[in-house]
């Protein structure tokens, strides 16, 4: 993904602030959201994205969004950039399952696989506590999903634990696939790919016998129908990572859309599992909820969770809303695997998206991409600012921007003028208590 001064040439064809103001409301507070909520109309799917995975007030807000779509619209689940195993441990807490936790805090300070801080951190643990509030006096209760496929190992444990008990015989198909993997640790995956590429050699075939028999037993199984779900759903997970942890040395992306279509498969097992009414709120990058056609990624061959879902759906069923900032502070590390850090985000790029929405005034707002903005600015590859897990504020004015057709992009643009650090649970506040910023209603 590059960055490029020529894509603004055509900026001078429109006026890109008149365009901005006529179609967008000051966000102040959160009464400012009922317009977007009606705009969502009968959406099955909103997409909540971020600019960047450790900022507070992209949480905070997306929480807002996502509490107003539960108590008016009915949702029925929040899936999120996490690992499955993970991630169901919230689902169980929020759904008062036994023995799931006496609080969200002793839960979330569980998730120790880097970077820690995208979820454990206090404003999930706020949301978790909505959560289970709200699920107390619900018949249906709403449930909480992670869509990622790096949890290869702890996905393992959890089907070898259920099946110790369950299926001693399909047990031993899963530590067979297990045992293929011993060789190269626990961790990222990177010394099961470098292996594959040496030798002609895989773990492949374990991991989808081990599916395939898992899904022949499951009818036998005893559990309720989520916790048979859940296990079902790990060794999805398992063969996917495998398949993801082959690719990712290769060239191309192809481990990218590996991920990603992981991704939207397991929303559709979560629609599947939730009844013909369902409906989804799906948190995750920009990068992954903006639909990558408007982006150069499609000329990488890239595609992501927010194209496939447009491509699958109608029009009307998917809102995606993107979430950006001029500047301020987020929470990230310097490499993979790095000691996270506060680090400052500089002011936006000249002709960036964050700068022109600064240039109004510096006001937080809701952009509305309606046919009027696609007419007049659909064309137009504006640079829109791009954090990961890893950041180099030094580098940043060519290395976290992508080229984007906004209109086209997304149905709605959050836009926030500052921005602060996320709150990891690994920063303790005063009295190791929830600091003041983060009631229970947040």
């Amino acid at each position: 993904m590059k960055t490029s001064e020529s894509h603004f040439k055509s900026t001078s064809i429109v006026d890109l602030s008149t365009v901005i103001l006529e179609n967008s409301i000051e966000l102040n507070n959160e009464k400012d959201l009922d317009f977007l909520i009606a705009k969502i109309a009968d959406a099955k799917y909103v997409l909540l994205g971020e600019a960047s995975h450790g900022t507070h007030e992209y949480y905070t807000w997306r929480m807002k969004i996502s509490k107003r779509l539960i108590e008016e619209k009915g949702f029925s689940f929040i899936a999120v950039e996490g690992d499955w195993p993970d991630c169901y441990k919230i689902n169980r807490y929020v759904k008062n399952y036994k023995d799931a936790g006496d609080s969200a805090l002793d839960v979330l300070k569980t998730f120790n696989r880097w970077p820690t801080w995208m979820w454990a951190n206090w404003e999930t643990v706020a949301l978790a506590e909505w959560l289970r509030s709200y699920n107390t006096n619900q018949n249906y209760k709403v449930g909480f999903y992670g869509l990622d496929v790096y949890s290869l190992w702890e996905s393992f444990d959890e089907i070898i634990k259920y099946l110790d008990k369950q299926d001693p015989l399909t047990k031993e198909v899963a530590l067979h696939a297990f045992r293929c993997f011993e060789p190269y640790n626990r961790g990222e995956g990177q010394e099961y790919a470098r292996a594959t590429r040496m030798v002609s050699l895989s773990c492949e075939d374990e991991v989808i016998d081990l599916l395939t028999k898992i899904k022949r037993r499951m009818s036998t199984y005893i559990g309720d129908p989520e916790t048979l779900m859940n296990v079902e759903q790990n060794a999805k997970v398992i063969v996917n990572a495998e398949r993801y942890y082959r690719a990712m040395l290769a060239a191309g992306n192809k481990s990218w859309n590996i991920r990603d279509r992981h991704m939207v498969d397991t929303l559709n097992n979560l629609m599947q599992f939730h009844g013909a009414h369902a409906k989804g709120i799906i948190w995750e990058h920009n990068t992954h909820i903006g639909d990558a056609r408007a982006t150069d990624m499609v000329d990488e061959g890239i595609e992501n969770l927010g194209q496939i879902l447009n491509e699958e759906h109608a029009d009307g069923e998917v809102f995606s809303i993107g979430f950006g900032s001029f500047q301020g502070n987020v929470i990230a590390g310097r490499e993979w695997g790095d000691v996270m850090q506060v680090m400052q985000v500089p002011e936006a790029t000249k002709h960036s998206w964050e700068n022109e929405l600064h240039k109004l005034d510096g006001k937080d707002r809701i952009v509305f991409m309606n046919d009027e903005v696609k007419k007049q600015i659909g064309t137009i590859a504006i640079n829109h600012r791009a954090i990961g897990v890893v950041y180099r504020p030094k580098t940043e004015h060519y290395a976290n921007y992508v080229p984007s057709k906004m209109p086209l992009r997304y149905n709605a643009f959050i836009y926030l003028d500052e921005t602060s650090a996320l709150h990891p649970l690994h920063i303790k506040p005063d009295g190791h208590q929830m600091p003041e910023t983060f009631p229970f209603g947040v």
